[in-house]
């Protein structure tokens, strides 16, 4: 147990302090402070010693140096047992100081906020963190406290100890202060390294807000937790169970292939985080109908992601069925009645989520592989027509849409559609001639007919049995990336058989 006779309080948010200041008044805690928390604490109407009065050392540089000073950082770091910390401390006339109350300019809120450098600069904090350091690491004689939402904690163990702290209180403390640094460090690091475009720097730093803990990740005996750069999620959950490591991958996962569609077109079912139907129609209601279409057996206890608001009359074709999660661009309230009768069925208010150009990562023991996202979305201009005989336009359109959802697919991959909609998918095999097979047996199981099919490959058909496979199946155009070295066999195949045929110059593998 430690006795708080002095504390140092230093906050860019000033919420919550009267309560604070009543708790330490009480227990005749005396109080040093500086710049704008000073004058908020004189306003509020305590006692309080200002930093510059307390030092005998004035603010300089406009405020950017005030509590870097010797007598400040001794009364921190000084060890209260060691005999010779206290002869020092006595020999320059300097005090214990026993607790620490400081937050952070707001260099996060800043960055959102503006674009202008000197600005952000501005709000890069020194000397907050640096005693917040100091304090943590001397945690076996001085309390630190980095957030308001700490104040109540500090004032029982006040309250509760008569002044007094419990080490194990300061031990816990100094774990969070620590923690709050490096995030504030990492943050102001990746800024500096985004504006100069550097994803890979020589030192990697990743930073997050917990969420929140989940009940276990992909498998009962692993553990698991969901962290996000904000604060919170981009997606709000608004009924049905709690959501599961596993539900949170296929939400995410769904979510990267919906959103990439225009706005509010397009509709995703996804199971284990592969699509098991995809439909970019512009009537939303046929849209879902569709995607379903496509493989509805998969579909079931999957994920539908609707890039739009769901109304009552897709909710009543939802309810038909057994899902996991809805995700949705809002939910009419006449949706939401109809929905929210099953009690477990997760509904998510993704209106929200927006795509942005960040890294992915994959941790693999105690390493890391990062890499930009596959986020290009391909348009007719990045294809190339190698066939003689030319596309019709909805052909093309088929060809572009099928190849932009091949990408969300895991490799090996072959997308096969008609009418902006998957009819056919085979997906995660070694084989591509076992993926096209999947997809065929796909569409001939669930497809009634289909006068136009196109298909798409994630990387091109090393050998001609791959396209050939797909042609006797009824596809009549083909699009895959260029590559290979029979690209000339299976541009003359397609000839041969009066196929289509594209090329890109990308490939798009998912493992």
């Amino acid at each position: 147990m430690k006795k708080i006779k002095k504390a140092l309080i230093s906050v860019s948010n000033k919420e919550n302090l009267k309560p604070l200041l009543q708790i330490l008044k009480k227990n005749k805690i005396q109080i040093i402070s500086s710049g704008g928390t000073y004058k908020e604490i004189k306003k509020l109407k305590f006692r309080c010693t200002e930093v510059s009065n307390y030092t005998k050392s004035p603010e300089i540089l406009d405020g950017r140096v005030k509590t870097l000073h010797p007598k400040i950082y001794a009364g921190i770091l000084n060890q209260r047992n060691k005999k010779s910390h206290r002869k020092d401390l006595i020999k320059n006339n300097f005090d214990d100081i026993d607790l620490v109350i400081v937050n952070f300019y707001p260099f996060e809120k800043t960055l959102k906020k503006t674009s202008n450098h000197n600005e952000i600069l501005s709000q890069i904090d020194i000397g907050g963190p640096t005693m917040v350091r100091a304090a943590a690491k001397n945690y076996n004689d001085v309390t630190v406290i980095t957030s308001n939402s700490q104040y109540n904690e500090l004032i029982e163990q006040i309250k509760n100890n008569k002044g007094f702290t419990t080490l194990k209180f300061r031990k816990k403390m100094s774990q969070i202060a620590f923690a709050e640094t490096a995030y504030y460090d990492a943050v102001i690091s990746n800024y500096f390294n985004k504006i100069d475009n550097i994803n890979f720097p020589h030192k990697k730093i990743i930073y997050g807000n917990l969420i929140s803990k989940l009940r276990y990740g992909e498998n009962p005996h692993q553990e698991s937790a969901v962290y996000s750069k904000n604060n919170i999620l981009d997606i709000h959950q608004i009924h049905g169970k709690k959501l599961s490591y596993n539900n949170l991958n296929d939400i995410f996962s769904a979510l990267t292939i919906s959103k990439s569609f225009p706005k509010n077109i397009g509709t995703v079912i996804l199971k284990h985080a592969n699509p098991c139907g995809v439909s970019s129609l512009k009537n939303n209601l046929n849209s879902f109908k569709f995607a379903l279409s496509c493989d509805p057996i998969s579909a079931y206890g999957g994920i539908v992601s609707c890039n739009f608001k769901i109304t009552k009359t897709i909710a009543t074709e939802l309810n038909k069925m057994f899902l996991e999660v809805i995700i949705a661009n809002g939910f009419d309230n006449s949706a939401l009645k109809i929905l929210k009768k099953k009690k477990n069925l997760r509904l998510i208010n993704a209106e929200h989520y927006v795509l942005s150009e960040v890294l992915k990562y994959t941790s693999v023991n105690r390493n890391m592989l990062v890499q930009s996202e596959d986020t290009k979305i391909f348009k007719k201009k990045d294809f190339k027509v190698v066939s003689k005989r030319k596309p019709s336009k909805s052909q093309f359109d088929d060809l572009v849409f099928a190849f932009n959802v091949c990408k969300y697919v895991k490799s090996n991959a072959v997308v096969l559609a008609s009418n902006k909609t998957t009819i056919g998918i085979g997906s995660g095999q070694p084989s591509r001639l076992d993926s096209s097979q999947i997809a065929i047996d796909k569409m001939n199981k669930f497809m009634k007919s289909s006068k136009d099919i196109v298909a798409a490959s994630d990387a091109f058909f090393p050998f001609v049995d791959g396209i050939e496979k797909l042609v006797q199946s009824g596809v009549q155009a083909v699009v895959q990336p260029k590559g290979s070295i029979r690209d000339k066999e299976i541009i003359k195949f397609a000839n041969d058989t009066n196929t289509v045929l594209l090329f890109s110059k990308t490939r798009h593998f998912r493992h």
